[in-house]
């Protein structure tokens, strides 16, 4: 009988847990740096927690399959695999080797028809742990994460790269309350998810083990991640590169839809 969302859950919660440990080993300390193609660094904390969770997850699970930043996916034992694990071992590596603490594990399984069914975000520099299971409600550090009774303020703070940004018409940049943008697109949604921003903008090129965690942790909390027309995204062993991509509260996503529309970005 295959685990419940909620047993993959707890798998998961456990190995992103020591994944976080290992990897506040390397923090701040001068870990060693390659670059790969595209200019983006990878450290030797990256290569160490995914290795720890790829042995972790498929010792526990040999017949699921694997997706990860740093690792060639794999399938599982036997046919091809109900579910798999899509791994992000440090989202926003290049914030961890500044020293900054908006980095985080993300991981989640995903399920036969290419929706997570359980994901983590775990941001272990500020002790901050969301979760989610399908069906199940979105939490950061035990507290339920609700975007039922989002208002719309007068101005949306909304996270979005300078390049973005630039492309808005002046009025619409104005209206705004613009907030930083963290790296880590995995933290970035799970603050949209927690209400502590109202949206984010996500340039073209997220891949699946940027986002495919905390895609479920905002679903279940109320919002929604998808692209300019609100489809929201599937997730496949392979892995893939996404468009345009908006996160926010449902309420919200218009005024953000417009917004993407105004630069241009549909």
């Amino acid at each position: 009988m295959s685990a419940t969302g909620t047993d993959d859950l707890a798998l998961l919660l456990d190995a992103a847990a020591e994944a976080g440990r290992i990897a506040l080993r390397y923090f701040r300390q001068d870990p060693k740096v390659w670059w790969k193609e595209g200019n983006s660094p990878v450290s030797e904390a990256d290569y160490a927690v995914d290795a720890y969770l790829k042995e972790r997850l498929l010792s526990a699970r040999p017949h699921y399959g694997w997706l990860s930043e740093e690792t060639a996916p794999a399938p599982g034992e036997g046919p091809v695999p109900e579910r798999f694990f899509i791994v992000d071992p440090i989202d926003g590596t290049r914030a961890f080797l500044r020293g900054e603490e908006t980095w985080c594990v993300a991981v989640a399984v995903v399920d036969g028809n290419g929706r997570p069914l359980a994901g983590v975000v775990d941001a272990p520099a500020k002790a901050e742990v969301y979760r989610a299971a399908s069906g199940e409600g979105a939490f950061l550090n035990g507290e339920r994460l609700d975007l039922a009774h989002f208002a719309e303020p007068p101005a949306l703070a909304v996270a979005m790269p300078d390049e973005i940004k630039r492309k808005l018409p002046r009025e619409t940049r104005e209206a705004l309350r613009s907030v930083p943008s963290a790296p880590s697109l995995a933290y970035r949604i799970a603050q949209v998810a927690a209400g502590r921003i109202d949206g984010t903008l996500i340039r073209p090129s997220a891949s699946d083990w940027d986002i495919a965690a905390a895609d479920l942790i905002l679903s279940e909390a109320g919002g929604l991640l998808g692209d300019i027309e609100g489809e929201e995204r599937l997730y496949k062993l392979e892995g893939k590169r996404h468009g345009l991509l908006i996160a926010g509260a449902a309420k919200a996503w218009p005024a953000l839809q417009d917004m993407a529309r105004a630069a241009s970005l549909a």
